[in-house]
C-alpha cells in the first residue's frame, strides 16, 4: 500500500450548490486498495465522485488522478478509468451484444474477449434487452464493462445497493480479483456497509461536504471501541475520551477512544456501521479529526 504514489489525490476541493457545500476536502486513494467512501444521503459522496470523474467542476481545489490534474488530462487517459453508477444509463431497448459494439468505438482500450469472458461468467444473454434485466445483472453489465478497458482505478457509487447477498458477494470478489495488480485501486460508495466491513482497506466518512476521518479499517476499529457504563461513571470518563454518547435505560452507550480509556471498563469492537452512525448522531459537534 503505497501512499505516496496515491491514485487520486484531492487538496482543499470545495463545491458549492445553494445550501449544501462540500468540503474545504483532502483525500487520498492509494495503490492496492479498496477505499469505502461512507456517509449519509445527501453527504457528498456523489458530488465528489462526479467532481473526480469530471462530469462536474470543482469551485476550488485541486484533483489529481496519477499525479496529473484532471484538468491536463488527454481524454484517452480515462479509458484508465473504470465506472459503475447505480443505473446503466444507456438505451434500454439496447441489447447486451450491442452495448459491446457501442462500448468498442467508446474506448481505445476495449477487449471484447475480456467483455465476452465476463458475459460468460455473470451469464448475460447476448441478446437479451435492458429494459428486462433485473437490477442486479444491469450492475453485472456495468462491471463487465468497467473491466474490459484496461482500467486501472474503478469509482463505483452505491453499486451493490438494493442487490441480493449472493450478488453483491459476486461483486467484491471481482473488485478483491481485480486488485491482484497493486497498482490498481477501487473507491466505492455504498450504504451497506457490511459489504465494505468484509472488503475496504480504508474508510472515509463524509457528513455535511465535511470528511470526518479516513483510516485504515483494522487501525479504525483497534482505534475506538464501544462501551456500556452508568451514567456515574460516564460523567467521570475523560471527555477527550468519548466521541458520541446514546442514552438508554441503564445508562449511555459511548463510541470513545480506546487508548485514552481507564482500566476495568469492558470495551468491544466496533462496526464501520457503529462508527458512522456515532460520529454522525453523536452528541459532540465537532469531530477530532477535523
Amino acid at each position: 500500500m503505497n501512499m505516496n504514489n496515491p491514485v487520486i489525490e484531492i487538496k482543499s476541493l470545495e463545491k458549492h450548490f445553494g445550501r449544501f457545500s462540500l468540503g474545504p476536502l483532502d483525500l487520498s486513494v492509494p495503490q492496492g486498495c479498496i477505499v469505502g467512501y461512507i456517509g449519509e444521503n445527501g453527504s457528498g459522496k456523489s458530488t465528489t465522485l462526479k467532481l473526480i470523474l469530471g462530469l462536474l467542476r470543482a469551485d476550488a481545489g485541486k484533483i489529481m488522478l496519477w499525479g496529473q490534474p484532471i484538468q491536463e488530462m488527454n481524454p484517452s487517459l480515462m479509458n484508465r478509468i473504470g465506472v459503475v453508477f447505480d443505473d446503466l444509463n444507456l438505451p434500454r431497448e439496447m441489447t447486451v451484444k450491442e452495448v459491446g459494439r457501442f462500448c468498442r468505438f467508446s474506448f481505445d482500450t476495449w477487449e471484447e474477449k475480456t467483455f465476452q469472458e465476463h458475459l460468460e461468467r455473470f451469464g448475460l444473454p447476448l441478446g437479451e434487452k435492458l429494459k428486462n434485466l433485473s437490477r442486479g445483472m444491469k450492475m453485472k453489465l456495468s462491471l463487465a464493462i468497467a473491466l474490459s478497458h484496461k482500467a486501472e482505478l474503478l469509482i463505483l457509487d452505491e453499486a451493490t445497493s438494493g442487490l441480493d447477498p449472493v450478488v453483491r458477494d459476486d461483486i467484491l470478489d471481482l473488485l478483491l480479483d481485480f486488485l491482484q495488480d497493486k497498482t490498481h485501486a477501487v473507491m466505492i460508495s455504498s450504504h451497506v456497509l457490511s459489504d465494505l466491513e468484509k472488503a475496504a482497506d480504508y474508510i472515509a466518512l463524509l457528513h455535511e461536504g465535511r470528511l470526518l476521518l479516513m483510516e485504515h479499517k483494522d487501525e479504525l476499529k483497534d482505534h475506538y471501541a464501544l462501551c456500556s457504563v452508568d451514567d456515574e461513571t460516564a460523567a467521570s470518563l475523560p471527555t477527550d475520551a468519548i466521541l458520541g454518547q446514546r442514552k438508554h435505560a441503564f445508562g449511555q452507550e459511548l463510541l470513545v477512544k480506546r487508548e485514552l480509556m481507564p482500566e476495568g471498563i469492558e470495551l468491544s469492537k466496533p462496526t464501520i456501521e457503529d462508527i458512522m452512525v456515532y460520529f454522525v448522531k453523536g452528541v459532540k459537534n465537532e469531530s477530532p479529526f477535523i
